[in-house]
């Protein structure tokens, strides 16, 4: 028989909330229910301080979903995040309440936070904020890198650490995640807690408030910095970055082509309305050197990140040209700034410029 919602929410409601005794439907704790491809996906929204409470529900109800028919795998997630209020049968974005819990948070021993933006996707922002976060800790810093990035994190690949996922530990009374390590920093990402071709089908609100709790709610321990690696644009979640966190700054990445720097300064006016700093501009992919005859080419463009920069009246941190080798290192795993190489001294230059 073909896989049945009705079924599976007659399934959950079998099973009672081990804190408030009704059951998982009928307590609201069911945030969502999507079925793909023969891969059934539920979402527990529950107190991440009663964790270790729904550990015996969360694999009980897994069980029960892989029976239903036409349910080739079941996964259930627990999620500290509310799902937007239903109204006439329709979903509407629940308003941005992100605060801190309460008792010890993960960030309590961070000194400073930078968010890393394009403003634009596909300028090798992420690639950028990785190196930048490898060479800083190369330096000598205690470094740890937020993958902000919900719905594409891209910092278990990048960093080696693809198909792994965190695990949580109890830090003085309170429940926290623990970060994952590679290439000598600190790092977490949606990535370490979802499925790899799960999709995350959250609205803005949503996605504010997880990129909070990513933050609180992780053991990030002593840091000299937390580079935050945000997604692409200028809206909820650098507007809900800094109301709940509010960063000590901001680094924008661009590639000189035009197109790129007019998002690239919109990022610079976004962050300046919200009242981050902007630390300067990185110039992305800004030459291609021919590997057979050694040639030059500016493929996007020549120096418009540096004449934008001094138009906007911000520091130019520096340029990465656009390299085989840093390409090729991202999908390997193996950041090019954990290396010895040209491109790896150029990662250590530019994470000088922008952090000391």
């Amino acid at each position: 028989m073909p896989y049945s919602e009705s079924a599976a929410l007659r399934a959950l409601q079998t099973l009672n909330d081990p804190v408030g005794g009704k059951d998982l439907v009928t307590a609201g704790l069911l945030g969502g229910l999507n079925f793909e491809k023969g891969t059934l996906r539920a979402v527990l929204q529950i107190d991440p301080a009663q964790a270790d409470k729904y550990e015996k529900i969360q694999a009980e109800a897994q069980s029960l979903l892989e029976a239903l028919d036409g349910v080739e795998k079941a996964s259930v997630i627990l999620s500290a995040h509310k799902a937007a209020p239903s109204v006439g049968g329709r979903k509407r974005p629940a308003p941005h309440q992100a605060r801190r819990p309460e008792g010890y948070q993960g960030d309590a021993k961070i000194k400073r936070m930078v968010a890393v933006s394009s403003a634009k996707g596909g300028v090798g922002k992420s690639t950028m904020a990785v190196n930048l976060a490898v060479a800083l800790a190369k330096s000598g810093k205690s470094v740890g890198l937020l993958d902000a990035d919900i719905h594409g994190p891209s910092a278990p690949m990048l960093l080696g650490l693809s198909g792994q996922r965190a695990k949580t530990e109890t830090v003085e009374e309170r429940r926290l995640i623990k970060p994952m390590q590679a290439h000598g920093i600190k790092t977490m990402s949606i990535g370490f807690l979802t499925e790899d071709d799960g999709p995350i089908v959250w609205r803005g609100p949503m996605v504010q408030g997880a990129i909070s709790r990513m933050v609180w709610d992780v053991n990030w321990g002593e840091l000299d910095v937390l580079i935050i690696d945000m997604p692409p644009g200028t809206g909820d979640a650098q507007l809900g970055l800094a109301q709940d966190i509010k960063p000590a700054g901001a680094i924008i990445v661009s590639t000189p082509q035009d197109l790129a720097l007019l998002d690239a300064r919109k990022g610079v006016r976004m962050f300046e309305k919200v009242g981050i700093p902007v630390l300067g501009l990185i110039e992305n992919m800004a030459v291609f050197t021919c590997p057979d005859c050694g040639s030059h080419h500016h493929i996007f463009g020549e120096g418009g990140a540096k004449r934008d920069a001094e138009k906007l009246g911000i520091p130019y941190l520096g340029a990465a040209p656009l390299a085989m080798s840093i390409r090729e290192s991202g999908d390997a795993g193996k950041p090019v700034a954990a290396g010895d190489t040209a491109e790896s001294k150029l990662f250590s230059g530019l994470a000088d410029a922008a952090f000391n």
